[in-house]
């Protein structure tokens, strides 16, 4: 049996643990029945990163006290989200996004841990990381992660080099010499494609956020994902925000790297995937469904975002 140092596993998950009566066994807390279903994994790559594997449902919701509060507040947070692989048969499969975050976005001291989780949370330290990019030609979003001095907060697609990466965690065998050292090679590689990512956003100032800022976007954000039939209004999500046009769209573009009528139209070509390639509408269908009245528009656009015409896309294996 590989030894394995009680000193690499996340102080959270061992207290997580601790409130279900169970252990941590290699590195992973399996959920007891009467709590729910699921697991969580958890390393720690020296001082430098951390990996959480969360894919868990509980009966009901609990509160920790996070012990990493304090401790990992030198951290970037990589929040992976909807990576897990899904029926989609089954359930509609969310768009796989990742949060990027500093530490000081919020105190983090109180943990909630709720009734469903899947998400892959990796954290490395800024000091560490500094070391290893290039200081000359960093742009203004690199280099404010890495000063990691004032609360700041991004939310990227994820890239489409990424999934495999993600099963290749998901799915390393546990028994295996080389795990851990493949775990750690794997998460540094996420977060050099991610950060290679949002070095593309073109941003010269930023603004420091705060969690009325966030909550403000993300409510804006859900209002226009739950009506993608009909053009954002950008006067009326103002209005519903209580905030100034120009503070929305600041706050919005910042966080989601795009203005909000562009990102209303990405994800409406995305939605528009879904349906043809899950649900296997008709184009015309799909077209009408999402608010088009003309369907020559609605094939321009939607192979501007998805790269191919609808009618192929929705043929193709």
């Amino acid at each position: 049996m590989i030894h394995i140092p009680a000193q690499n596993i996340p102080e959270v998950l061992r207290q997580f643990a601790a409130a279900m009566n169970t252990k941590v066994i290699s590195n992973t807390l399996r959920i007891p029945a009467a709590f729910g279903s699921g697991y969580c994994s958890g390393y720690l790559f020296g001082d430098q990163i951390r990996l959480l594997i969360l894919n868990y449902t509980l009966h009901q919701d609990m509160v920790l006290k996070n012990p990493d509060s304090d401790i990992h507040h030198n951290m970037i947070l990589f929040k992976l989200q909807h990576v897990f692989p899904v029926n989609t048969k089954l359930q509609k499969s969310p768009l796989p996004t990742v949060l990027i975050a500093t530490r000081k976005v919020g105190p983090d001291i109180l943990m909630p841990v709720h009734t469903h989780t899947a998400t892959i949370n990796l954290e490395i330290n800024t000091d560490y990381l500094s070391g290893l990019i290039a200081s000359t030609g960093q742009s203004t979003i690199i280099a404010s992660l890495l000063a990691n001095n004032q609360p700041l907060l991004f939310e990227e697609a994820i890239p489409p080099s990424l999934p495999n990466i993600v099963l290749e965690i998901l799915n390393a065998p546990a028994s295996d010499p080389f795990h851990q050292y493949f775990l750690r090679i794997k998460a540094e590689e996420i977060i050099c494609h991610l950060l290679m990512n949002l070095e593309k956003r073109k941003e010269k100032r930023l603004q420091p956020l705060n969690q009325a800022d966030i909550q403000l976007v993300y409510m804006v954000r859900d209002k226009i994902l739950e009506n993608l039939d009909k053009p954002p209004l950008l006067s009326a999500l103002a209005s519903d925000a209580a905030v100034s046009t120009s503070k929305l769209k600041i706050l919005f573009k910042q966080v989601f790297g795009k203005p909000i009528y562009n990102y209303y139209q990405q994800f409406r070509m995305q939605e528009a995937a879904r349906l043809l390639k899950e649900k296997g509408l008709g184009v015309a269908e799909v077209g009408y469904q999402l608010g088009f009245t003309n369907m020559s528009h609605f094939g321009r656009l939607f192979e501007q975002h998805i790269g191919v015409k609808p009618k192929k896309y929705a043929s193709q294996s």
